[in-house]
């Protein structure tokens, strides 16, 4: 091997030294001043270009208020606005409505000391946050959590609490109390008292109760006076050229529908799907309708699990369409097209897609057909078309029992209201020639009535039997309103399962029946048509060759069967409350037929008892699903049991009725073997007032004596055990 020379090292040794300092030549050579690099915002100084930076956003709008809404179905939402609005009106001041989901909370404590926070957050499920919501409930309940201080502390922290729930749920507007305890721990300063709305009752007058004192203790702490304000417009509304028919939404619920391009199906793009099947569930001919009917999702992208719920989006009635088209002047103008501008975007958004119609607002967009609110009243009485309508109007607003005798009694819709304070006939379809016209401004309309939601309802089918259609079992609402002074008893129709009802007798070629007016002795004839509904879709796009669409989307659910089959399970669910038991039922199904055909005839032999407690009113009237259950039971082999209370055909020895309760403490030994010994689940679906507070009563003392011990004891804490352990799981409305 040759020997390199000295000569040769030197002249090596420098070319190497050459290249290291043309490679290193910016650190050897340049100032020695440190170069300027990107830094990453940190919790102290988030930049104004940080889009989830809230305090930035108040300062630049100049905004001392900072309103989050915890919402699941857009109700605290339009709370949130409402409080926004009065703040501008009473005292000048400019507030942010935020969705918590779309910020951070890091920087909260560095809120000015002249602003103040409201939450305002709905409770749902078992005592859970709102899904929006879930990550500021963390941040707020977490030691762990520090703010830009350091510390899990908020030092005085002005704060507003406003929270939504229902008296008849267990855990009653829990995460507005705990929003509250949270802050106060943290030394935060409440404003005024702690607002609660029962939607059981009535959230309008809890707010309307609470608001009041709030304003005041507000002024107060933030040092401003009441009449700052003023009462400016939150839209603009102006008629445009109509050019390009084809961008103009009719009644589309997203810009993909619109424009017929694909995309993910959600609640912000709901998919127009087909209708497979409908029929009728109760007995044809009765008083009374329930539809089963099955949505086609094939080739849609959206997929489900058993227990979720699927949200229909109706619309409303033709005749209360045309009612408010006639009071408001419109009715020559209905296709006029619209652009509606936000004048403060940060404090109303435009709640629909524009440009549009005026038709399109009002038979799509907004809540039309909802109860019209006593504040609400009082706003529009200015524009009374006479004196008379606007001491209706104000009489209404400002005096609560009087607007509880009428408008509580009569449940009558906005338009209602505005025709019967002018003196028209609101039992008379509504014309220009009987309807007296009110110069209501349009942008008005669209700040004083909320966006038309979707209806959620429990899946009644599992995907692993049925994978390209959704379920739906609901019955139709229509009750009987109470006579007052200005009308007699008539019925009123529930929005969401009326269209379903009307989308089922379209797609079985049906005439909508006509019915007596309530209390019309019998042979009187028919008087009142149901109501109308233009099915058909924006630009007939839901109406096809082979029958007709409805817009939904699905919400997800923790309402789940247990994954392993040998735990026992119990079902409680009376009426419509089995629909989600259908799917529960239908998974196992799948599940033993693949378990039998894997492992043969005794495969289910180790598999838990499955119980299913079911009520109606009679068998030959009202009970869903009858010819499919002994079918489910044959399949499973006997490890499916039903049992059935039918109230108003088997009674007691004393003649009272027999209601689900009554069937589980009958099985008392049974339920409390197998929730005990057989660690099982217990599943309850259905009304919440009345039987889902029985029952669970009922459950308390069976399982409390099977412990040697009492209902209100040893009961109670099981079933708050098996509520944490979630093996016990409710899906209950009111």
């Amino acid at each position: 091997m040759a020997v390199a020379s000295s000569s040769d090292v030197v002249i090596l040794s420098l070319g190497v030294v050459l290249a290291a300092a043309y490679l290193f030549r910016d650190s050897l050579f340049t100032s020695s001043k440190p170069k300027a690099v990107p830094i990453a915002p940190s919790k102290a100084t988030n930049g104004h270009g940080n889009p989830r930076d809230f305090i930035a956003k108040m300062k630049d709008g100049k905004k001392r208020l900072v309103i989050f809404y915890g919402s699941q179905t857009g109700t605290a939402e339009e709370y949130a606005i409402r409080l926004a609005k009065e703040a501008k009106s009473k005292f000048g001041l400019t507030s942010l409505v935020c969705d918590p989901e779309e910020y951070d909370f890091e920087n909260l404590d560095q809120l000015p000391e002249d602003c103040a926070v409201f939450f305002v957050v709905a409770t749902y499920g078992e005592g859970e946050p709102t899904d929006n919501a879930v990550t500021l409930m963390q941040n707020l309940s977490e030691e762990s959590f520090e703010f830009t201080n350091g510390e899990h502390k908020l030092e005085g922290l002005k704060y507003v609490v406003f929270s939504l729930g229902n008296r008849t749920y267990e855990h009653y507007n829990a995460i507005g109390r705990q929003v509250d305890e949270e802050l106060t721990k943290m030394g935060a300063v409440r404003i005024g008292e702690r607002g609660e709305g029962d939607d059981d009752k009535s959230m309008e007058e809890d707010y309307l109760e609470w608001k009041d004192g709030m304003w005041d203790a507000f002024a107060v702490a933030m040092g401003v006076e009441e009449g700052q304000g003023g009462d400016t417009p939150d839209f603009a509304v102006s008629e445009v050229d109509a050019s390009a028919p084809e961008k103009v939404y009719q009644g589309e619920l997203s810009a993909r529908a619109l424009t017929k391009t694909k995309g993910i199906h959600d609640a912000k793009n709901p998919y127009a799907s087909p209708v497979k099947a409908a029929r009728e569930l109760f007995q044809v001919g009765g008083e009374r309708n329930c539809v089963h009917m099955e949505l086609d999702i094939e080739g849609s992208g959206i997929t489900y699990q058993h227990g979720d719920h699927v949200g229909v989006w109706p619309l409303n009635p033709d005749v209360e369409v045309d009612r408010l088209l006639c009071i408001l002047g419109l009715t020559e103008k209905k296709d006029t097209v619209i652009n509606v501008e936000s004048l403060d975007p940060a404090l109303a958004k435009v709640p629909f897609p524009v440009p549009t119609t005026y038709n399109a607002v009002l038979r799509h967009y907004i809540d039309i057909s909802a109860a019209a609110g006593r504040q609400i009243l009082g706003s529009l009485s200015r524009f009374a078309p006479t004196p008379e309508a606007e001491a209706f109007m104000k009489k209404m607003n400002s005096d609560k029992e009087q607007y509880a005798a009428v408008i509580g009694t009569g449940c009558y819709k906005l338009g209602e209201i505005l025709q019967l304070a002018a003196g028209n006939d609101i039992s008379a379809p509504p014309t220009p020639e009987n309807t007296t016209v009110w110069t209501i401004p349009f942008d008005v309309i669209i700040s004083a009535i909320p966006r038309l939601q979707p209806r959620f309802y429990s899946i009644s089918s599992s995907p692993k039997l049925n994978p390209t259609s959704i379920h739906v079992t609901a019955v139709v609402l229509k009750y009987e309103s109470v006579a007052n002074e200005y009308t007699n008893t008539r019925w009123v129709y529930g929005v969401g399962t009326n269209f379903l009802l009307n989308v089922k007798q379209a797609a079985q070629g049906e005439e909508i029946p006509l019915l007596s007016s309530p209390g019309a002795a019998n042979g009187d004839a028919a008087s009142v048509s149901l109501p109308r509904y233009a099915i058909q879709g924006p630009r007939g796009a839901h109406k096809f060759e082979g029958g007709y669409k409805v817009p939904v989307h699905v919400r997800r659910s923790t309402f789940r069967l247990p994954t392993n089959p040998k735990s026992p399970v119990i079902m409680i669910g009376p009426g419509t409350g089995v629909a989600p038991f259908r799917g529960f039922v239908q998974e196992r199904v799948a599940l033993a037929r693949r378990t039998l055909e894997k492992n043969g005839p005794d495969a289910l032999a180790d598999w838990g008892q499955i119980y299913l407690y079911y009520g109606c009113r009679k068998s030959t009237e009202d009970f869903l699903y009858k010819d499919e259950w002994p079918q489910y039971e044959q399949e499973l082999k006997g490890k499916f049991t039903m049992r059935n209370a039918f109230s108003r055909e088997v009674f007691r020895p004393d003649g009272s009725k027999i209601y689900v309760q009554d069937l589980i403490m009958e099985d008392r030994d049974k339920i409390a073997d197998a929730i005990l010994n057989g660690k099982g689940y217990i599943y309850i679906c259905g009304d919440a007032k009345s039987m889902s507070k029985s029952v669970e009563e009922g459950l308390a003392k069976i399982l409390g004596e099977a412990k040697g011990g009492s209902a209100e004891v040893e009961g109670a804490a099981e079933i708050k055990l098996l509520k944490e352990r979630s093996r016990m799981m409710l899906d209950v409305w009111s």
